[in-house]
């Protein structure tokens, strides 16, 4: 039988992918104690990243909010393979951290993670909200325009 969560995600018609495996020396999450340190997360979407660029140049900011999203997919289903597939484990959203490979003078970071932090908020309600930051770079790995990182705190 599904949790609300699970629930919640058909409400929402979001499929979620399966948790992507690491592309380098790292694991996909970490649980210490009660939180859960998800590993940045990049827009995979299946075996492929769709997405290479720069907010401000090659996307725009409604853009990168989408790209975002799909980061903050990659999350959720991480964490859900951190709680052996139950998310009703989740007891909130601690932290995201946002990263915008943009343009020199691009400086709307927080509207283009907003993608990440909406999407936390809609799947886990009051306990999706967090703390949060979010900055630009020059680059990120493999030349994608976002990626997203994590901490949850679990039952």
């Amino acid at each position: 039988m599904a949790g609300r969560t699970d629930a919640r995600l058909q409400e929402l018609n979001i499929d979620l992918p399966d948790a992507p495996a690491p592309a380098a020396n790292y694991v996909p999450f970490v649980i210490s104690g009660n939180l859960v340190f998800v590993a940045g997360q990049i827009p995979f979407t299946g075996d492929e990243i769709k997405h290479t660029g720069k907010v401000g140049m090659d996307y725009s900011v409604a853009e990168g909010k989408d790209i975002a999203r799909i980061c903050a997919l990659n999350i959720i289903a991480q964490v859900k393979a951190a709680c052996g597939g139950d998310l009703d484990r989740v007891v909130r959203c601690v932290k995201l951290g946002g990263f915008v490979n943009c343009a020199d003078d691009f400086t709307q970071h927080p509207e283009v993670v907003n993608g990440a932090s909406d999407l936390m908020v809609e799947v886990f309600g009051d306990a999706g909200r967090h703390a949060r930051f979010a900055v630009g770079s020059n680059a990120l790995p493999r030349g994608v325009p976002v990626e997203v990182d994590a901490v949850f705190e679990i039952s």
